[in-house]
């Protein structure tokens, strides 16, 4: 197993069985240095088993312990691995990583740096740390524990919450608003002009973006992702929102709370999203439209209509539910055989 940068770590699955909760069965002394899939594990590695139809890899794998439903324990032990029994292992792997890597990469250290530029007028908190090449302009508010990374930019009169990361090269615009615990990946950038403008003619004439960007805490925005400031109103991102990388979101779109989107998400203008919504990757949203709680969009469907029910829809001939466009497709894929049919019969009826 290649080495890796940053703190090495020796744990013992007491201790993790204590963090996460669960019900430690075997030696609680045993050290741990990873975390792994079962496949690739050693018996330093701790890894995890959260599908049943994945039980047979514990039938092989050398991991030194794994993270199992009680029903599944019992394999593992066989095995010679430590299990540590939880009622969701996938959540508590997912906790074990933040432990994890609480603990082997270094937080930055609280002050400025000295390549920094704070603007006069601008507060920042004793327990922040702004890095290399960073600016802070004029009237902006970065608060407790934030974290500022090198050569991003927060604008005139924006805030950070309380413990929000900004990473490395990306833009958080003027008078923007993120709470607590967010993540703004590097190259994301935050409060751009909306595409508006208006025809004039045969030209645009610009339509200045007077509004910002409000988002809630725990919201986490991928690389490379944009949301765009508003027209008049603001753009709104509620609490708990998940980005991923490479997202448009349009001016005036409001995303409700613990919506999640993939990859290459595009969102047009003043859309609205409802809350506890999946989008798939390359999904796209037309403008104007409302999208009802717990809507999940598969990947690659184009929203042409507004949503007023949860359910999964897919597709882009149009989109539909999804069990009606599974239907149709099975439908579509045999239209050339049922085209013959039909000539055919009609051919014979002619005769």
């Amino acid at each position: 197993m290649p080495s890796r940068p940053g703190v090495t770590l020796s744990a013992r699955l007491a201790d993790i069985a204590a963090a996460l909760g669960g019900e430690l069965r075997g030696d609680g002394e045993r050290l741990v240095e990873r975390i792994g899939p079962l496949e690739a594990a050693t018996p330093d590695t701790i890894s995890f088993l959260s599908q049943p139809r994945l039980k047979h890899l514990l039938q092989s794998t050398t991991a030194g312990a794994v993270i199992v439903r009680a029903e599944a324990a019992e394999a593992a032990l066989a095995r010679g691995a430590v299990a540590i029994v939880v009622p969701d292992p996938y959540l508590a792997f997912a906790r074990l990583t933040r432990w994890w890597a609480a603990r082997t990469r270094p937080a930055p250290g609280p002050g400025v740096h000295p390549s920094a530029y704070v603007a006069p007028g601008a507060q920042v908190h004793p327990s922040a740390s702004i890095g290399p090449m960073a600016v802070i302009e004029a009237h902006a508010v970065i608060g407790e524990h934030v974290a500022v990374g090198a050569h991003a930019v927060v604008g005139e009169g924006a805030e950070l919450g309380e413990g929000t990361q900004l990473r490395a090269r990306a833009t958080f615009g003027f008078g923007c608003r993120i709470g607590a615990r967010g993540i703004v990946h590097s190259g994301a950038v935050i409060g751009a002009d909306g595409f508006g403008f208006a025809p004039c003619e045969g030209r645009w004439e610009k339509i200045e973006q007077l509004g910002a960007v409000w988002i809630g805490d725990d919201v986490e925005i991928g690389a490379n992702t944009c949301v765009d400031r508003g027209a008049l109103d603001d753009t709104l991102i509620e609490d708990g929102v998940k980005l991923d990388n490479l997202i448009q979101i349009a001016h005036n779109v409001h995303i409700g709370a613990h919506t999640a989107m993939a990859g290459c998400v595009g969102v047009a203008g003043s859309a609205r999203i409802g809350k506890h919504c999946t989008f798939g990757g390359a999904a796209m949203i037309l403008g104007h439209l409302q999208i009802a709680d717990h809507v999940h969009i598969s990947a690659a469907s184009v929203v042409m209509s507004s949503i007023t029910k949860p359910g999964q829809y897919s597709g882009v001939f149009p989109i539909d539910e999804n069990a009606n466009w599974e239907k149709n497709a099975a439908t579509l894929r045999q239209l050339h055989t049922l085209r013959a049919r039909l000539r055919a019969l009609e051919k014979k009826s002619s005769t």
